[in-house]
């Protein structure tokens, strides 16, 4: 046994030494959650969070305590006064502060443990823009109606973009930069469709993966009723015959 030379031979061995500070740095991730009197689901929701990920509770006008739960388990409160999805979801993103950006609805309707794939895969560089295609577990998951206008919607998202996208459900992830880039301006609920439209016209690479979607806690704030669902599909359908971006653009510098 060479003990004089261990080591030393031609330097190969010291790849096998090397510091964990020389391995890979993870991606920095912050989770935005609109939050709309979200009390009894917040402890969980709260507590599926991937560990070294930060929560960004956007409370959108709660009367429930939600901001103060949330505080109180670690979460960073933003508010924002003005009432809507979109509103809520946009101020998340100028809070945040992470490589990457994740979204999640805050009524523990679906596990943000599960974007740890998806942010994975905006990491590595296979995609852009991850998006969660909703699976309904058990009854009242998902009331028909909503279901209906949600269909639909993608449908109409199909033949505006060619992309074979068949739900605009609210898990998804994305770098923080480029989605600043997109330059969202829906404050409703079209937001989430807008973000989609706006990166297929910008040429990201989206791709979705199925999710499980389960019963929500408490009382669906958008698509809970008919009236609810109504104003979402009109909101998102104005997205919808918007003139790409760009289009847009040149317009104005005419």
């Amino acid at each position: 046994m060479r003990r004089g030379h261990e080591g030393v031979r031609d330097g190969r061995d010291a790849a096998v030494t090397h510091s964990p500070s020389d391995a890979p740095r993870p991606p920095s991730v912050d989770v935005v959650l609109p939050c709309l009197d979200e009390a009894a689901a917040l402890p969980w929701v709260l507590a599926r969070i991937p560990a070294g990920w930060r929560a960004i509770v956007v409370d959108n006008g709660s009367t429930d305590g939600s901001a103060d739960i949330a505080r109180d388990l670690g979460a960073t409160v933003v508010h924002e006064p003005r009432r809507g999805f979109g509103a809520a979801c946009h101020a998340g993103l100028l809070a945040a502060e992470a490589d990457i950006v994740c979204f999640c609805d805050c009524d523990a309707s679906l596990d943000p443990a599960l974007l740890t794939p998806f942010v994975r895969a905006v990491h590595d560089g296979d995609s852009d823009l991850v998006l969660g295609r909703r699976r309904p577990q058990g009854r009242g998951a998902w009331p028909p109606h909503a279901r209906l206008g949600n269909l639909a919607l993608a449908r109409m998202l199909r033949r505006r973009t060619g992309l074979r996208l068949h739900d605009l459900g609210p898990l998804r992830a994305a770098r923080r930069t480029a989605l600043l880039a997109l330059a969202l301006t829906d404050r409703r609920s079209g937001y989430p469709l807008q973000m989609v439209v706006r990166a297929a016209d910008a040429g990201w690479r989206i791709e979705e993966r199925e999710v499980p979607y389960h019963p929500r806690t408490g009382r669906s704030k958008v698509t809970g009723t008919w009236r609810g669902t109504w104003h979402a599909v009109r909101d998102m359908r104005t997205v919808l015959h918007q003139p790409p971006l760009t289009a847009r653009t040149e317009e104005t510098a005419r």
